[in-house]
């Protein structure tokens, strides 16, 4: 019989740094998982840096991306685990250079324990290596983890004022196509992703290819325009810079582009402001999905319910309550009756102080 040690995960470590998963590790795998609602999955392309025999993974690697795999999957599952026992079965050897396709996920799960299994393929689906594993549910609640707070930030429409940008850009790429492409029609996508934009507009039959050679051409257009347009909405800067001394933990969740983001985020100097940054390529689902939110509170290592979302797009508020998240709506984009979702509504950041966000919090966080 096994002796399962009494074991807790400090949700204020430095998970930037983990080996697996952190993407602030300069020698980590920084492996991006996303989850279907029932595999997690990644992409991981090894280099000369992960190899044992020459040109071929290290087995430890290998290991190491099946034991990420299992333990994201049962997070995803909604617990945090320990792995105790694993088992990794090498199919066959693992070229450098080739992509891998990583997948997990949970076989059965008890109050105490998660079995686990996983597989690694390259992209033509040969097999590489397999694992199962048993992991043990471990305490998440210490007194000083449950005690931390964090504020994530929708980017478009919350911190910047885009919108005239984003409808420009849409307007032409649609146009080419013999598409118009309205200001109604950009307000009732707005806040959503790419490709549920352009399912929208041109419909559902919409080639993947289509939608991601629109996309990318779009965001070009974007991008070369406001460039030298970038312009935060009122106290927005302001209240980001005032929130890390009162103790939040700030994460950046949006729909856009990893290159929209560090493009707005640097050129309004609020880089180095977030503890972590979610784009629409790191989940499977846009908004009004919570998937985002809920990767952003992870990275964060805060638990939902103490957290707040900002948001301007009704899709976003109802993320954030799916979430289980308190959510601040802002009046930049959509008139003020149709945030009533929202736990607040303001019309403008300069009416929102510190203590307000406190107060938001304090009703779920006093148990």
């Amino acid at each position: 019989m096994l002796n399962w040690p009494k074991v807790s995960i400090d949700t204020e470590k430095d998970l930037a740094m983990c080996f697996g998963c952190g993407q602030d590790n300069p020698i980590g795998l920084k492996l991006k998982f996303n989850w279907d609602g029932k595999v997690a999955s990644a992409q991981f392309t090894p280099n000369k840096l992960h190899q044992g025999w020459s040109r071929l993974i290290h087995g430890g690697i290998i290991t190491a991306l099946l034991d990420e795999a299992m333990a994201y999957a049962a997070l995803f599952d909604g617990a945090n685990t320990i792995t105790a026992i694993m088992q990794a079965k090498f199919r066959r050897p693992a070229p450098l250079d080739k992509p891998l396709i990583i997948n997990g996920s949970v076989i059965k799960k008890t109050r105490k324990l998660v079995e686990t299994k996983a597989t690694i393929s390259l992209t033509d689906g040969t097999l590489i290596a397999e694992g199962t594993a048993t992991q043990f549910i471990v305490n998440t609640k210490l007194s000083e983890a449950s005690k931390a707070k964090a504020i994530i930030w929708d980017m478009d429409g919350v911190i910047v004022d885009t919108a005239p940008y984003h409808l420009k850009a849409w307007q032409e790429v649609f146009q080419k196509r013999g598409v118009a492409f309205t200001e109604e029609d950009f307000r009732r996508n707005f806040g959503q992703r790419n490709d549920t934009i352009i399912r929208n507009t041109l419909g559902k039959l919409t080639s993947p290819s289509e939608i991601d050679a629109i996309a990318r051409k779009k965001e070009r257009k974007f991008r070369n325009t406001v460039r030298q347009n970038i312009k935060p909405l009122p106290w927005a800067i302001e209240l980001i810079k005032s929130l890390a001394p009162h103790g939040f933990k700030l994460a950046l969740a949006s729909s856009a582009p990893i290159e929209n983001i560090k493009l707005l985020t640097k050129g309004l100097g609020i880089d180095k402001c977030f503890h972590a940054i979610i784009s629409g390529s790191d989940v499977t689902e846009g908004k009004p999905s919570p998937q985002g939110f809920l990767l952003a509170a992870q990275r964060l290592g805060v638990e939902p319910k103490n957290c707040i979302v900002t948001e301007d797009a009704i899709a976003g508020i109802t993320a954030a309550k799916r979430a289980g998240m308190k959510c601040l709506a802002v009046t930049n984009t959509h008139p003020r009756p149709s945030l009533t979702e929202a736990d607040l509504v303001v019309d403008t950041l300069e009416a929102v102080t510190v203590n307000d966000l406190e107060e938001l919090l304090k009703p779920l966080r006093e148990d």
